[in-house]
């Protein structure tokens, strides 16, 4: 008779279950399904879902083509301007203008998707 962890004497033994234990050895959780009519059925294949990755492919490639044109655009004005704030007027670089207002677009995009996302998850 064997215990729960042994095999008989004359069983094959596959050195990669070591620790995993073997179907025959009474555990439920280790024998595979089976029904009444057969053998057991093959477990469920996890579906690819390239949609998903085409979409983040194509949000990539767009988030580096408007990077790499807001900094040539960053780059080719660099003169000097005058900034009308709501109290009083600055001057200073135009990059640093172009900085800002790119941050605070960025800012009011992360909000939108934000508020989206709570709509979503309420319904």
């Amino acid at each position: 008779m064997t215990g729960p962890g042994r095999e008989p004497a004359g069983a094959e033994r596959d050195p990669l279950s070591v620790g995993l234990g073997s179907p025959s050895s009474g555990d439920p959780a280790a024998e595979p399904d089976r029904t009444a009519d057969g053998p057991a059925e093959p477990a469920p294949t996890r579906e690819r879902h390239t949609g998903k990755a085409i979409g983040r492919s194509l949000a990539l490639a767009l988030l580096i083509f408007v990077t790499v044109v807001l900094v040539l655009f960053v780059v080719f004005n660099g003169q000097s301007v005058q900034i009308s704030l709501v109290f009083t007027d600055v001057e200073g670089p135009l990059v640093v203008a172009l900085l800002v207002a790119a941050a605070l677009g960025g800012l009011l995009v992360w909000l939108a998707g934000a508020v989206m996302r709570a709509r979503r998850r309420k319904r």
